[in-house]
Order: structure tokens, then sequence, then C-alpha cells
């Protein structure tokens, strides 16, 4: 029996001329990351990733089978699967598209690069979220700029005190952008609540 000389995949995106906008949890489901995780993540799973999509914002998105993920407790980190009362949509560019500056496949799609398995995506997620953010506090933490509660806590800055006793000050993943890691103050004053600019995604 002679191989196929080009194996077809089991899934391909449809012919498209833009970005279309398919479901979650038909073909797979997809893992959302942060550009600074993600980055670091695709770069620690190497030939073991499959296909990645990369939008406009440098946020990166894993294809992973139907159901093998939950909700991982990961800063900056989302599991799109499709949901008991709605439907969940991911913007996929077409096949044709593998540069920015939009969509595009960061990772192109095909035999050898499709679905990423789970386990080893969650691994390298979790990796990259100690190494850019440090260890998870336990419990929520105020955000220091809306001052609501967060489960996703980035560390924004640090303030040392006596003792060598060191003080960190947190946001959400919304606001944690306002502070640029080159540009973090050591030391902030109070902001009132009020002055909010946004809510939980």
């Amino acid at each position: 029996m002679i191989a196929d000389p080009q194996p077809t995949l089991p899934w391909k995106p449809p012919p498209a001329v833009d970005v279309e906008a398919l479901p979650v949890g038909r073909w797979w489901d997809a893992v959302r990351a942060a550009p600074m995780v993600g980055e670091r993540a695709l770069k620690t799973l190497g030939d073991q990733t499959g296909a990645v999509i990369q939008d406009m914002y440098g946020t990166l998105y894993w294809l992973i089978a139907v159901g093998s993920a939950t909700s991982w407790h990961l800063r900056q980190v989302r599991v799109l699967a499709e949901l008991a009362d709605e439907r969940t949509y991911l913007g996929v560019p077409p096949v044709s598209w593998t540069t920015g500056p939009d969509s595009h496949w960061r990772v192109h799609l095909g035999p050898d690069h499709y679905l990423t398995d789970a386990h080893r995506l969650r691994e390298a997620l979790a990796e990259a979220d100690r190494a850019e953010y440090g260890p998870m506090p336990e419990g929520r933490q105020l955000c220091y700029r809306c001052q609501l509660p967060t489960d996703e806590p980035i560390p924004v800055a640090v303030q040392t005190r006596g003792n060598d006793i060191d003080k960190i000050t947190y946001a959400c993943p919304v606001h944690a952008p306002l502070y640029p890691t080159a540009q973090r103050p050591r030391t902030l004053t109070s902001t009132p609540a009020a002055e909010h600019e946004g809510r939980h995604r």
C-alpha cells in the first residue's frame, strides 16, 4: 500500500479571505495566553507544540482536544471551551496567513502541527507563569488600581520594609499592563476605588 504523500488534517479552516469566527468545542478547544506567558511557554514546548494562532495584540492561542482541559488556575491564561448556556468562538485566520501583524498562524497548521497535548501545554504555561510572575500568593488579592479582589494577582511593585521584609503590590490582569515591567515603581501611592478603569474579563 502506498502511503499518502500529503496526509490530510482531521480539520482545517474553511476557505476564507479573512479571519473567521469558529465555535470552540466542535473540532477543538483552545487555550489563550497573554504575550509574555505565551511566548515563554511556546519556547519551552519547542517541537512539541501544535498549531498556534497569534492575534494582532500578540496573544497566543493553542488548539487542544475537546474536553482535554478544564479551567486552569494560571495567570493570564484561559481555557476556551463550549459552555452549557452559550457558545464561544475563536477567530481563525486563513491557513495561508503565516505572518503578522494581523491575526495569523504563528506555528503553521499542518499534519505535524495540529493539536497540542493539553498536559504538556499546562506544564509549559505553569512554568511560564512562575517565571514571569513568581509564586502564586495564597488566597485572593486586591488589585491596587481598582481595589477589587482578583484570583490572578500579578505583582507590579515591591516595597522593602524594615528587616528586609518586602511588601508586594498586586494588580488584576486588566490593570497590570498599566505598570510596565521595566518601569514599575518601587513605591506606589493610594488610588481611590472610584478611579478604576475596567472590570475583570
